[in-house]
């Protein structure tokens, strides 16, 4: 097909005969393919770029700017410092309905630097990395949105692309931000993906989630001479954290806890007067979330009458579930399906062989296979993603993409290295490829918008939707950095 139906498509034309539909479509998805094709060497130099910059959450100010400064050099119209946030930007192309935006990612993670060989090695020790695969997110997004920018230009569809450039996702979830910005209001469907160690329809909710600050505020003494005119807002912190652990044995299976003492006192030998701990409470909905929520803010108060001291929580930030669209999900299984499995070299398999091995995982390399469509878990389990908040406000589409060896820890030094070399490329490479296909369809069939749609408000039902943060700004610079 791929020798034929392009001269066939032009020779149709020119004697002005009229072609199915889907000939057109298929014209086009290859068109696009062609286009992410031709644009590879720049979106690799691109990944590459972002992956050395190591920038971590509302800090990625290289980043951004490698991203938003490509997207105008391609004509796209860019406006950064969108939500209150100097490294979020929208790049728009074209003009009208419909509405098409498609999310792009580009924090790293503290403390996971690292080469590209297949076994722990920090670039620059102690410094952030992409354990997420996040300079592959935004690019392959990008990617996938200049090539419908081509087929506007071209004439051949119309309608508006929408790449967002989304900061923030590993730490503070800036798409917050940006949904309280209005700046969703009126698109019709997004594009989502994230790398993975398989390629499939991400059909799974993840998890909700909440962050929380709590603070202790005693009084300092002399932990020797007169310890008895010390109120220890350590002791506090470990009361605390004591009832936490406790807890667990009491929440169901599908919650998780987390917490990251921040500051437990400077020196052995005064008494602290000041702690604080970072709390993340997580469920497979939000419903399930809120009441686990209140109980664990319940028990800072307790953890103060205990110690005797005052106490402060404080609001980071809470999100959603992901609201799976399954429409537009079997839209994009049938464009993975017609792309077909990502192929690998001798040289990438023995690579993720040693990683595999490593991390202490079975030896099997890259599998990769387009699976069939799962069915959507009541409680599914997993990572969290501000997406959620996304996909509660305008239906939203997600693909999986294989960046990754099968079984790599992720939030880890495998991701990294393999994010920064073909491994990476290739799948950054498919998901702009699956991402643009399935757009062209959204471009060319009103009535799969419209199905879409329906789906999302479906299950949205009359749920009305409220962003979990503190009033203000984002926060930028703070003690949660």
């Amino acid at each position: 097909m791929k020798k034929t139906l392009l001269p066939v498509l032009g020779l149709a034309i020119g004697l002005g005969l009229q072609l199915p539909l889907y000939g057109q479509t298929n014209a086009l998805k290859e068109s696009v393919q062609a286009s992410v094709d031709a644009r590879f060497s720049d979106l690799t130099n691109l990944s590459d770029q972002i992956w050395s910059f190591e920038e971590i959450a509302f800090q990625e100010t290289q980043s951004a700017a490698a991203l938003s400064d490509y997207a105008e050099s391609l004509g796209f119209k860019v406006t950064r410092g969108v939500g209150e946030i100097p490294t979020a930007f929208v790049a728009e192309y074209g003009s009208g309905k419909p509405i098409i935006g498609i999310l792009g990612e580009f924090d790293a993670l503290p403390g996971l630097s690292q080469n590209k060989v297949p076994y722990k090695s920090p670039l620059h020790e102690g410094a952030p990395g992409h354990g997420c695969g996040h300079n592959l997110f935004g690019v392959a997004s990008l990617g996938a949105a200049a090539a419908i920018k081509d087929l506007i230009d071209k004439g051949e569809i119309q309608g508006t692309i929408r790449f967002y450039g989304t900061p923030a996702e590993e730490k503070f979830f800036g798409k917050l931000w940006m949904i309280r910005a209005g700046l969703f209001e009126d698109v019709d469907v997004v594009m989502d993906w994230h790398p993975a160690a398989e390629t499939k329809a991400a059909v799974q909710k993840g998890l909700a989630l909440v962050d929380f600050q709590v603070e202790f505020f005693g009084q300092a003494a002399h932990a020797s001479g007169d310890p008895w005119n010390g109120r220890s807002a350590s002791d506090a912190l470990e009361l605390y954290s004591n009832g936490i652990n406790y807890y667990r044995e009491h929440i169901k299976p599908t919650v998780r806890i987390h917490y990251h003492i921040q500051d437990a006192g400077q020196v052995v030998n005064v008494v602290p007067d000041y702690s604080r701990i970072w709390v993340r409470v997580r469920d497979s909905s939000r419903d399930g979330l809120m009441p686990v929520y209140e109980r664990v803010q319940a028990m800072a108060e307790g953890a103060a009458i205990l110690a005797n001291v005052d106490y402060k929580v404080s609001l980071i930030s809470g999100i959603h579930e992901v609201l799976v669209n399954r429409t537009g999900s079997a839209a994009l299984q049938k464009n993975l399906e017609t792309l077909g499995a990502i192929s690998y070299t001798e040289e990438e398999q023995e690579f993720a062989k040693k990683i595999q091995e490593a991390t202490e995982k079975p030896q099997i390399g890259l599998v990769s296979v387009i699976e069939p469509m799962e069915e959507t878990a009541e409680h599914s389990m997993g990572g969290s993603t501000d997406v959620g908040d996304v996909s509660y406000v305008v239906p939203t589409i997600r693909l999986s993409a294989t960046t990754a060896p099968n079984g790599t820890p992720w939030h880890s030094w495998a991701v990294v290295a393999a994010g920064g070399m073909s491994i990476g490329h290739k799948g950054m490479a498919y998901a702009a490829k699956a991402l643009s296909m399935t757009m062209v369809d959204l471009f060319q069939d009103p009535e799969l918008v419209e199905a879409v749609k329906a789906d999302f408000k479906e299950h949205l039902g009359d749920y009305v939707y409220e962003g979990m943060i503190p009033d203000g700004p984002p926060p930028l610079k703070s003690n949660l950095q």
